[in-house]
């Protein structure tokens, strides 16, 4: 069996994925382990309501870990219906309002899914990351080797809220996000096997093609650092990829977001990577759409993922 390095010369497209269980296993080589989860659903702390025509939005405190209580908008659609409502997990991308931006509280209106969801009858959950918004909180004074992997934490805690919920649909769960919420839902999605669909708009390239191989983006302290002290910054020294990262989804439900004028996600790294898993998904469980657009989820792209969405089989 070749190396990865040896993979890594031919083109990315003929990069056979690994399995679930192995990309789970390299994935947490660079982000660290994945700490145990409680066993029951996370204390709400309700700090206010708001009344929205479609539904209702409460600023929330949910107990991520003891002690550790993640600021989060929960926005609850106003129906009559006794049908269980299918919820989605939505990530927002590098703001500094964090959370508000997706719960249509502000930033760019292109990037209001939490809000459009909602309208669309989707109870949606979202949360700040690590040191966006109103959560500051140091993964690394707190034994975490990556704030990704705090990510991944605190995201499984939501759909653990979301679950605990009387009026959702366990079978209907989904995480959604742009640039930084992009790739976070393909992260949340591959270790948590209750999320039926990731929806990822401008989440990721091929590291080799990110920035011509030059991984220094990813390697900060709101990353994954040991991509830096460990790998040294060279996508041949990765033990995972993003087709990996798709691989530990599949056969679950991805729909990819790709802009050909993306300047942080090089497009033609997308398709390698799509094209590499592509047998692995079910009729229609993966689309890849690539707008001519730059860093965006444009309308037309936000309408065609949540039809996607809403038409997955249960």
């Amino acid at each position: 069996m070749p190396t990865r390095r040896t993979l890594l010369q031919f083109p990315f497209a003929a990069l056979l994925p690994m399995s679930r269980s192995s990309a789970l296993s390299a994935m947490q080589q660079v982000m660290g382990p994945l700490p145990q989860r409680p066993n029951h659903p996370p204390a709400i702390q309700s700090l206010e309501s708001f009344d929205h025509p479609s539904y209702t939005r409460r600023k929330i405190r949910y107990e991520a870990e003891p002690n550790d209580f993640v600021p989060a908008w929960l926005l609850t659609p106003k129906t009559t219906s006794k049908t269980k409502l299918p919820a989605v997990v939505c990530l927002h991308q590098t703001t500094r309002i964090g959370k508000d931006e997706p719960a249509g509280l502000g930033g760019k209106p292109n990037l209001h899914y939490a809000h459009e969801l909602a309208e669309l009858g989707f109870v949606t959950i979202a949360p700040d990351y690590p040191n966006f918004g109103e959560y500051t909180f140091d993964p690394y004074t707190h034994g975490y080797v990556s704030a990704s992997m705090k990510g991944i934490v605190n995201h499984m805690r939501a759909v653990d809220l979301l679950l605990s919920l009387p009026n959702v649909d366990a079978r209907r769960i989904a995480a959604c996000g742009h640039s930084l919420g992009g790739h976070n839902s393909l992260f949340v999605a591959a270790f948590d096997i209750r999320i039926r669909c990731a929806i990822t708009s401008c989440g990721f390239t091929a590291f080799p093609k990110y920035y011509n191989g030059n991984l220094t983006g990813w390697s900060h302290k709101g990353y994954m650092p040991r991509i830096a002290d460990v790998y040294g910054k060279d996508p041949a020294r990765m033990p995972f990829d993003f087709p990996d990262v798709l691989a530990a989804i599949a056969p679950r439900a991805v729909f990819v977001n790709a802009p050909t004028r993306d300047s942080n996600f090089e497009i033609s790294g997308v398709v390698d990577c799509v094209r590499a898993t592509s047998n692995l998904f079910p009729r229609n469980h993966l689309r890849a759409v690539y707008p001519e657009a730059a860093h965006d989820f444009p309308p037309d792209i936000r309408r065609e993922a949540y039809t996607f969405l809403k038409q997955l089989p249960v």
